[in-house]
């Protein structure tokens, strides 16, 4: 089992909202995108491989940018997939829209051989991010879990509406509630 974490990157979103893959739209002034940044930050922070989940018509663009931009890496492509699903549970006949974020790192199952972080491709989180979650991913004892939060204030925007969960933790540091 590898010691060094993982980074799980949810890239298999649609983009309804939005219009189009914002995964892979440029935003630095380089042609940066988002994952970019999270890759080198992560990378830097000690994580070893990254593991992208997508579905199939993302893999070659984002391969071939980060061919261009990230030199040797250690990344993989993982596709979340509707009828992918443990034992036990049927797809819907009427379900047409990608599960959600539990199913996406079930997708990445086959990659995962020891402790693991999880982002969503198209959120900024920032360098100290990636090293707090590193630490403490190393430091845990097998089997348990950890979380980067986030001050609610430092996170809403002055450019359209956003969902947020808030966390309640225990006096041990311990999530006991999440209210979306």
């Amino acid at each position: 089992m590898s010691q060094k974490p993982s980074l799980v990157v949810l890239a298999a979103g649609l983009g309804s909202r939005y219009g189009g893959f914002k995964q892979i739209d440029p935003v630095g002034p380089n042609r940066e995108i988002i994952i970019d940044y999270s890759v080198y930050d992560a990378v830097r922070a000690g994580f070893d491989k990254i593991i992208v989940v997508t579905v199939p018509e993302l893999e070659e663009p984002i391969r071939e940018h980060f061919s261009r931009t990230q030199g040797d890496l250690n990344l993989v492509f993982a596709y979340q997939q509707l009828g992918d699903l443990p034992e036990g549970y049927t797809l819907p006949e009427e379900r047409k829209k990608p599960w959600g974020t539990g199913h996406a790192i079930w997708s990445a199952r086959e990659h995962l051989d020891g402790p693991f972080g999880v982002i969503n491709a198209d959120d900024f989180y920032g360098p100290s991010s990636y090293k707090v979650l590193h630490d403490a991913l190393v430091a845990k004892p097998s089997g348990e879990y950890c979380m980067v939060g986030f001050e609610l204030a430092k996170t809403l925007s002055e450019h359209g509406s956003v969902s947020r969960g808030i966390c309640t933790v225990d006096c041990d540091g311990y999530l006991v509630e999440v209210v979306e």
